[in-house]
């Protein structure tokens, strides 16, 4: 890895001072590359289609125009960007921002309207409150002041939250962790801990303190003369990218897996337990769509189809997706309810296979979920009649657009009897672990009934060469 330069608050204040004086940079200027470079951030890592909704929280000075331009950029990528700016700069260049945003329609949200679990309504939090210039007043008086000590409170929060069945949100810092001192870090140890940081022209001291799994750097158009002058170490960017990688994606699965560096083997007696806390992992470490899976059925004639879906709940008893009762896949399961998923997380170099019976959930569990999505996420299943043949595209588009009149000032869409739910009760479970030795792993669960009762037994299967393919 390139060795990399972590510049002080006064450093970092004299870099800004060339560029806007000598080198002629203006505050719009930087302010458009920062909030450019962050949005970019998020988007090399969490997909617009898995993380749609995003909290960008503003602080009074530059760290949330940095943040109120990445949003911006965020409506632009595909996101849905939702702004908490309580404390708004009456600046010229900060007015201007915000009326670029209303004009996209990007809504402005108070504090009192937001949940104190902001992992309820959010899927990316943005933490654009404090910069570098801002850490003197917070450390005065030991905490930030309000509605903003509550703000970061919330995000504090998040990675206290006991996560079940559903992932918390994800927080993003710009610059520096709000709160954080520039040089000293979490000085309390009781700060925001971002799973991403993005440092900007060149990462503080404090990002050395970072221990996320995602470090990025946004400051491509640092020129030489600044990297001379102030004997900067900085990584090359790729290709056109406007941030880089500071760092690799941590292992965590050699980290939390089930096969530890150690003799003994640490592993949940619940299989259902062992994967969440693998997914937990994923999640942690940033993996795109990591609910994704394969799921493979077969019908009456016995040849299998495989395709990619989206997990939508697990639970003790079972994996949970919902789809059209017309489809192949929902076909072949009323002919052969047995079926099985495959998860893959190459970055983690993990896998999970689960087999087992499918059964179709009640009307009443459908309903629930069905009456939980978004609008126009409940749309797309009535219009969609799935393996069904169509005419083309528009044909469905001016579908759409009837039943988006139709129901646009109904307070519920009923669920269309053609779409529901499906659970899986898992039989077996395989979890495998690849090696950078190429010498991988595996971990297999049996359910047994004894005495009526339902027990996994577990198989710690003798290390294995790797394969042509990851798993048999």
């Amino acid at each position: 890895m390139e060795e990399i330069s972590y510049v002080s608050r006064q450093e970092a204040i004299e870099i800004d001072q060339v560029l806007m004086g000598p080198l002629g940079f203006t505050l719009d200027q930087l302010m458009e590359l920062a909030g450019l470079s962050v949005a970019s951030a998020i988007g090399e890592v969490y997909s617009s289609s898995e993380y749609t909704r995003v909290l960008v929280i503003c602080g009074p000075g530059n760290n949330g125009g940095d943040g109120l331009v990445a949003a911006r950029h965020l409506h632009h990528f595909g996101y849905n960007p939702s702004i908490c700016y309580p404390k708004r700069s009456n600046e010229f260049l900060f007015v201007s921002l915000v009326t670029q945003l209303e004009s996209l329609s990007v809504p402005f949200l108070p504090v009192e309207d937001l949940s104190l679990q902001l992992s309820n309504d959010f899927d990316i939090i943005v933490d654009a409150i404090f910069g570098f210039s801002f850490h003197d007043r917070v450390l005065s008086t030991g905490n930030p002041r309000p509605p903003f000590d509550s703000l970061i409170r919330r995000l504090v929060s998040i990675r206290n939250q006991q996560q079940t069945h559903e992932k918390p949100a994800v927080i993003i810092s710009v610059d520096i962790p709000s709160g954080w001192h520039v040089e000293e870090g979490d000085v309390r140890g009781e700060g925001i801990e971002p799973d991403m940081l993005v440092s900007l022209t060149a990462p503080k001291v404090c990002a050395k303190m970072f221990c996320g799994p995602h470090h990025f750097l946004g400051g491509r158009f640092v020129p030489q003369s600044i990297i001379d002058k102030f004997k900067l170490k900085l990584p090359s960017y790729p290709g056109t990218s406007m941030c880089v990688r500071i760092g690799n994606l941590p292992n965590l699965s050699a980290q939390k897996g089930i096969f530890a560096a150690s003799a003994s083997l640490e592993v949940e007696e619940d299989p259902i337990d062992q994967f969440q806390k693998w997914l937990g992992d994923a999640l942690a470490a940033g993996v795109k769509e990591p609910h994704y899976m394969v799921l493979s059925t077969s019908g009456k004639d016995a040849k299998p189809s495989s395709r990619m879906i989206s997990l939508e709940g697990v639970k003790e008893d079972g994996f949970f997706w919902h789809t059209n009762y017309g489809s192949r896949k929902a076909r072949e399961i009323s002919e052969n309810p047995h079926a099985s998923l495959l998860f893959y997380w190459g970055p983690l170099k993990c896998q999970v296979r689960v087999e087992g019976f499918v059964e179709q959930v009640s009307d009443e569990e459908s309903d629930q979920y069905f009456s939980s999505l978004p609008r126009d996420t409940q749309i797309r299943p009535i219009v969609s009649k799935q393996s069904t043949l169509i005419h083309g595209r528009e044909g469905l588009h001016q579908q759409y657009k009837e039943l988006e009149e139709k129901y646009h000032d109904r307070t519920s869409i009923p669920r269309p009897k053609h779409w529901g739910g499906y659970r899986l009760i898992p039989e077996f479970f395989e979890f495998w672990q690849g090696e950078e030795s190429q010498v991988h792993l595996k971990l297999r669960y049996y359910a047994e009934v004894i005495d009526e009762r339902r027990v996994w037994r577990i198989h710690r299967l003798v290390p294995q060469l790797a394969e042509s393919a990851s798993s048999s």
